[in-house]
């Protein structure tokens, strides 16, 4: 597979800048693989495709507001921070990506806030555009995380091109969230609504949580026509014993196992048993799936329309087979379907 055949035109204004109204009212296009059928529908109607003990597994990390901007001292030049990971809580050692990264030297202070509430100084430069900063502030950690968090603004991908606003931070954010250290949120989720979140349970589809702390590495671009040599980013992932029991309970009953995300997709695909069973893990994946795969454990999957030339776009038709996919994303761009993290879904069965 070369990267070269995931290039299409996409309209710029079908990149949705805004959410839908409501979370569980975004279109959903159902694609059946076995049949080659598409059906237009509006999400919450996912309801009539599943059924008792069909599972659903969800990645239930939480963002947190990664996007700092801060001055450098002397020239009071603006500079981007954006926070991707903490090092060392205790020496308030953050990895971070910095933007002109030119401009920054280890040994540079960068001021944050009115009256410079936060001051950081750069300690180590990791990549070309990563540095190591330390936080100098005194109070407790408590404090000073909430005065980090404070200043900090929701990380929406530069696609989605306007200023973040305050209900960023509800929006870009599933209903689920729960374990903090996302700097993207998992798109799938977004459309789950606590409504139908309910109306599933009732219907007796269970639930699977799986945490994976979605990295920028989502974003950044391929830049190798041989998809074998593209590497991904490390991401934390956890698998908690309970999430394989149901995922496996249902695998044996020959039930729905549902990845709702590319992230799930990629997780469950990360511990897998050399018979096919999910195992429980707590550590690292750098996982790339491209066409062609055998996938070990979802059976079906949820997931936006993505990008061209995205890792996301590559896995979902490693999944649904890349023709169909092609097929489907020529029928959306057509019925003007919304693409990017706010955009609409898309059910594959």
């Amino acid at each position: 597979m070369k990267l070269s055949r995931y290039k299409f035109n996409l309209p710029s204004e079908l990149i949705a800048k805004y959410p839908a109204e409501n979370r569980d009212e975004s279109r959903l296009m159902v694609l059946h693989r076995d049949s080659g059928k598409i059906e237009h529908k509006i999400f919450k109607d996912i309801l009539n495709y599943f059924e008792e003990q069909d599972v659903m597994v969800f990645n239930n990390t939480k963002v947190f507001p990664a996007r700092l901007i801060g001055n450098k001292e002397k020239t009071g030049a603006e500079i981007e921070v954006f926070l991707l990971r903490e090092l060392n809580r205790e020496q308030r050692l953050w990895d971070v990506l910095v933007d002109p990264a030119r401009k920054i030297r280890i040994g540079n202070k960068l001021y944050f806030g009115e009256n410079d509430v936060l001051v950081a100084e750069v300690i180590d430069n990791t990549t070309s555009r990563g540095r190591t900063l330390r936080f100098l502030y005194d109070g407790p950690y408590e404090e000073f995380k909430e005065t980090l968090y404070k200043m900090g603004e929701t990380p929406l991908p530069k696609f989605i091109r306007r200023e973040v606003e305050p209900e960023d931070r509800e929006r870009y954010q599933t209903v689920f969230a729960k374990h903090e250290g996302a700097v993207a949120a998992p798109t799938a989720g977004l459309h789950f609504s606590k409504q139908l979140l309910k109306r599933l349970e009732i219907r007796g589809v269970d639930f699977a949580e799986i945490t994976l702390h979605v990295g920028l590495g989502n974003f950044r671009t391929v830049d190798v026509e041989d998809l074998t040599k593209h590497k991904m980013d490390s991401e934390r992932i956890i698998i908690p014993e309970e999430s394989t029991e149901t995922v496996n309970k249902a695998k044996n009953k020959k039930k729905k196992i549902c990845a709702v995300g590319t992230t799930v997709l990629r997780t469950l695909e990360s511990s897998v048993s050399t018979d096919g069973y999910l195992k429980p893990y707590d550590g690292w994946t750098n996982k790339f799936i491209f066409p062609p795969y055998d996938f070990n454990v979802p059976t079906c999957m949820i997931s936006n329309f993505h990008l061209p030339l995205s890792t996301m776009l590559i896995t979902v038709s490693a999944f649904a087979g890349y023709d169909f996919v092609f097929k489907a994303y020529k029928t959306a761009i057509k019925e003007k379907y919304r693409f990017g993290s706010y955009g609409d879904a898309m059910l594959i069965l």
